[in-house]
C-alpha cells in the first residue's frame, strides 16, 4: 500500500531506503518513474528498484537528495564524496539525471 509523501528506493542488494518524496524528486528519472501516467508499479506502489545501484551508492544518493534540497533553499554546506565512490556515483548520477 502506497503512503503519500514517502518513496521507497531499493538497492541491487535489496536494501530499502524510505525517503521523503520531495527529496526523491530531485532526480528527473525518479520523478518520471513516480509520475508517469498508467499503471506502472513505481507509480502505484511508490517504490523504485535499482538493480544496478549498490546499497552504498544508493545511500549516498539519498543523502545527496536531502543536501540538494537544503542547498536550493539557501543553506550552503559541503557535500563530501569519498574518492573511492566517485566513479560509481558519477554513473548513477548520470542515470538518475541529478
Amino acid at each position: 500500500m502506497k503512503k503519500e509523501g514517502i518513496v521507497k528506493l531499493i538497492s541491487a542488494e535489496g536494501f530499502e531506503f524510505v525517503i521523503d518524496k520531495k527529496a526523491a524528486m530531485v532526480s528527473q528519472t525518479i520523478r518520471n518513474m513516480l509520475t508517469s501516467p498508467g499503471s506502472f508499479a513505481e507509480t502505484e506502489l511508490g517504490e523504485v528498484t535499482f538493480p544496478e545501484i549498490s546499497t552504498t551508492i544508493l545511500e549516498k544518493i539519498c543523502k545527496y537528495f536531502y543536501w540538494s534540497m537544503q542547498y536550493a533553499s539557501g543553506k550552503e554546506t559541503e557535500f563530501h564524496i569519498e574518492p573511492e565512490l566517485t566513479l560509481e556515483l558519477m554513473m548513477a548520477a548520470n542515470y538518475l539525471h541529478t
